[in-house]
């Protein structure tokens, strides 16, 4: 080398053509690294192959077990961990339990030993930078199981394939030395066409944060009470910052707990699952002002607005059609069985005497024409969310777009089982012009990916609990400290929740 410039100093033209084909190789390099149309295009990174790969059995926030992955590259190692559901749709991916008298029943060893002896082998030498590739490999070949609605991940479990997809996304992120949330957004800037991801743009680009969707009453399967709708939300859209957000959601939570122990007792404020209350409320109207007086109280009348969770599919009747009100009550009042029409006019009722801005799963998951009728009636004033409907599931969010069932989708990683299959949902959903929540589950982990996740895609919205509970608050330290990364490059989603 030391001969070659000094050749290159004794001949000036030589010199100034070697300088310009350099130039231009490095030009070229860049390009294909970081703007490139092809694959084939980027440069070879042997510190973003797998060198091992580990699945484990761990808990969740239930004392549950679940699936936790540790995936090394030259880069480091990364680990992560899937969450569970409680109330869960019934076209969800199949989370693979063991089904014996460990942990009665819910053991996960079957999905850990299918990434310890189908995944790993196949995955070790691969570049994690390539994640549709990876998660293609798992879900089409490894796996391989379908159905109507696309890939259920029967055979090696969801579990097992996203808790290494999640692995994988976030050694992607290393490789390229971005935060997890740049990195996301590249990916959906680029449609996983890897050749595309420019660093330099991820870093520059602004982002939005998430509105907290704050659960703090609880009803339905999940408490004791007679209430029938399963979550009662508060979202904190009129602050500036997430940071505000946050605080005015707190300060919120913390007058209800007030409000619920003069009302109901001492006992009363126990938590669930999520962190929110479950006193012994009688009826929806008495949910949604008792939220309304811990706003008044907290100070942020007009700051905070509500929203709720109706998982209707726990009380829809498929014989008569009907939705009984009534489910947890023996001998329910006749007025309480309703019709889809019957309904539909019961959510506009309480939309016309409460701030609520965002209604979920109204519906039964199969009931596509009484969604429909919302949307068509309601949709414009109020957010009709998908949950157990889509089930972040690309197939039914088309069918619902076709059949203007839904103007959101309920962002749920674990009910479809990827991460490219959830972005891919995403992306969807926003072509559809609808909103997108990013959503935790009831058996949640320390794990913050859908922290980074919202504001990667710049979801606008995001429901992971109450300001409560180390699982739930993990996701809001996370949010705090990427507004705080960002400085001028976040927004703060605020009424402008729904623009995805």
């Amino acid at each position: 080398m030391g001969e070659f410039r000094q050749g290159l100093r004794r001949r000036p033209l030589i010199n100034s053509i070697v300088a310009l084909l350099l130039l231009s190789l490095s030009l070229r390099w860049s390009s294909t690294c970081f703007g490139g149309k092809k694959h084939k295009d980027l440069p070879t990174d042997e510190k973003a192959k797998i060198v091992s790969l580990i699945g484990r059995e761990v808990l969740d926030s239930r004392g549950n077990p679940t699936v936790e992955a540790e995936l090394t590259t030259g880069y480091g190692t990364v680990r992560a961990i899937v969450p569970s559901g409680a109330s869960t749709g019934i076209y969800e991916a199949l989370e693979l339990r063991d089904g014996d008298a460990r942990f009665r029943g819910a053991g996960v060893t079957k999905a850990v030993s299918n990434i310890n002896k189908v995944i790993a082998p196949k995955l070790k030498g691969k570049d994690v930078r390539f994640q549709k590739e990876l998660d293609e490999l798992m879900v089409h070949k490894l796996d391989g199981s379908q159905n109507e609605w696309g890939y259920p991940k029967e055979k090696l479990g969801a579990n097992a394939i996203l808790a290494v997809s999640m692995a994988v996304c976030r050694a992607g992120a290393d490789a390229f030395d971005l935060q997890l949330f740049e990195y996301i957004g590249e990916l959906k800037e680029t449609k996983f066409e890897v050749a595309r991801i420019e660093v330099q743009r991820a870093r520059r680009r602004t982002y939005k944060m998430p509105v907290p969707m704050m659960n703090v009453i609880n009803g339905g399967r999940h408490a004791g009470n007679k209430l029938p709708m399963q979550e009662f939300m508060i979202a904190p859209t009129g602050a500036k910052s997430f940071k505000e957000a946050l605080q005015l959601g707190a300060e919120v939570y913390q007058s209800l707990k007030t409000v619920v122990r003069e009302k109901y007792g001492q006992d009363a404020v126990a938590v669930g699952d999520e962190g929110g209350f479950a006193p012994n409320i009688q009826e929806n109207d008495e949910a949604l002002q008792d939220l309304m007086d811990a706003i008044k109280d907290a100070g942020a009348t007009g700051k905070v607005k509500l929203a709720m969770d109706i998982a209707a599919s726990e009380f829809y009747n498929k014989q008569d059609k009907t939705y009984n009100l009534g489910f947890k009550v023996d001998n329910p009042d006749p007025s309480l069985i309703k019709s889809k029409e019957e309904m539909v006019a019961f959510y506009k009722d309480v939309t016309s005497r409460f701030p609520v801005v965002s209604i979920e799963d109204p519906f039964d998951q199969d009931d596509w024409e009484a969604y429909s009728s919302m949307v068509e009636e309601m949709g414009k004033s109020v957010q009709v969310v998908g949950d157990d409907l889509l089930v972040t599931n690309p197939k039914r969010i088309l069918y619902a777009e076709e059949h203007k069932a839904a103007n959101a989708l309920l962002l749920k990683i674990n009910q479809i089982g990827s991460i490219t299959e959830a972005i891919t949902a995403y992306q969807d959903s926003v072509t559809a012009g609808w909103g997108v929540m990013v959503s935790h589950r009831s058996g949640e982990t320390e794990d913050t990916f859908i922290a980074d996740l919202a504001v990667g895609l710049s979801t606008g919205q995001i429901k992971t609990g109450a300001p409560c509970r180390s699982e739930r608050v993990a996701k809001y330290n996370q949010l705090l400290r990427i507004e705080e990364y960002l400085g001028r490059r976040a927004s703060y989603a605020g009424e402008k929740f729904r623009d995805s």
